[in-house]
């Protein structure tokens, strides 16, 4: 008989798993962990995949055409066969929850639980920062305006018309309707900025280019998300979700990840074997993500080009491919071919003799 699984906390991941417990002969506990922060709402997007047809079925909107904008151009992609989407944190807790109940997983106070003998646990808590860690951090508002100024069929990935002395820094738009949209502030730096910035940027962004006088605002949210490698919360504990791994070091995506860490683990446990959760990422995917981060870190007014230049080189189809980890060796050539060579040339460079400190302070 398999051992019982264990996880220690009750987010993403852990709850992944729980939805799909009735796929395992094992039971599962989630442990929620003491002194853990309040949870708090989100809006997450990816792009559709089979794996994420639930998720899909939870969407506020679809978007079949997504843009990447600088000052000098554009590039505009779309696929309709994987358009991208976005639904509330708190929607997909609702729906894990209620498959984990119905499968009778259950779900304790760390307080209370006392580690079963013969059971497997596994670690969602968030990983080790290092010192100098690149951070992908945001502020946003779900904003209602009383006049019409949005485009509801495009959703802005990107739009660097923004200040860029902080670090790349990019204006994220989801429009849900011609009056409707969520607007974040999104950076990547090694050091966060005042409150005061995101909302500087927020609202000079929605003046200038969106036309907006006077808007109301419904939901707000926040967070910084770690990039690149980063060391286990507990080197004892082997992890799951972003503590093993699952978020893309160069872009901060997770949901599609963990989905896959979770139903590659779900398979190897039904093929006989004692179930574990891998990293994900092909291997040449993470070094080609850590040599970009490089270019961000030290040279970030790269960024915007960089980005603007994948969006030309590949179709909506491919992009999709190669933001989800799905690349093949032509997809990844023709991003490598266009992105500038010199930044690149110097990044190399550093990766030859790489430093790395760690702290003990975790990123919540």
């Amino acid at each position: 008989m398999s051992p019982d699984i264990e996880i220690i906390g009750d987010g993403c991941a852990a709850l992944s798993l729980a939805a799909r417990a009735s796929e395992l002969t094992q039971s599962i506990t989630l442990i929620k962990p003491s002194g853990a922060p309040p949870t708090k709402d989100h809006v997450w997007g990816f792009w559709s995949d089979p794996l994420l047809v639930p998720a899909q079925k939870l969407a506020r909107a679809t978007w079949q055409k997504w843009a990447i904008i600088t000052h000098t151009d554009r590039a505009v992609l779309g696929s309709e066969t994987r358009p991208y989407n976005a639904f509330k944190r708190s929607d997909w807790t609702k729906h894990c929850k209620e498959l984990a109940e119905s499968a009778k997983v259950a779900m304790i106070e760390e307080t209370k639980w006392r580690k079963s003998a013969d059971s497997l646990v596994f670690d969602t808590r968030p990983p080790i920062v290092p010192d100098g860690c690149m951070l992908q951090h945001f502020h946003g508002i779900e904003i209602t305006t009383e006049q019409p100024c949005f485009d509801p069929d495009m959703a802005i990935l990107m739009d660097f018309r923004v200040d860029q002395s902080r670090g790349m820094h990019f204006i994220y738009l989801l429009p849900y309707s011609t009056t409707e949209a969520l607007v974040e502030s999104t950076l990547f730096s090694t050091e966060l900025v005042d409150e005061e910035f995101y909302s500087n940027s927020i609202e000079d962004y929605l003046k200038k280019h969106c036309k907006v006088k006077q808007f109301s605002i419904t939901h707000q949210e926040k967070g910084v998300i770690p990039l690149g490698k980063l060391a286990p919360h507990d080197a004892k504990i082997p992890g799951l979700g972003s503590n093993a791994g699952a978020t893309r070091p160069a872009s901060g995506y997770a949901f599609l990840f963990i989905q896959k860490q979770v139903d590659t683990a779900i398979k190897l446990a039904n093929s006989g074997k004692q179930i574990s959760f891998k990293n994900p990422h092909k291997r040449i995917d993470l070094w080609m993500d850590s040599v970009f981060l490089t270019v961000l870190k030290y040279w970030p007014e790269h960024g915007p080009n960089m980005f603007l230049r994948m969006g030309k080189a590949l179709s909506g189809d491919q992009f999709v491919k190669f933001m989800s980890g799905d690349a093949g060796w032509l997809i990844r050539l023709k991003v490598i071919f266009a992105m500038p060579k010199w930044p690149f040339v110097k990044a190399l460079t550093k990766h030859i003799l790489p430093t790395r400190k760690t702290t003990t302070a975790a990123v919540a």
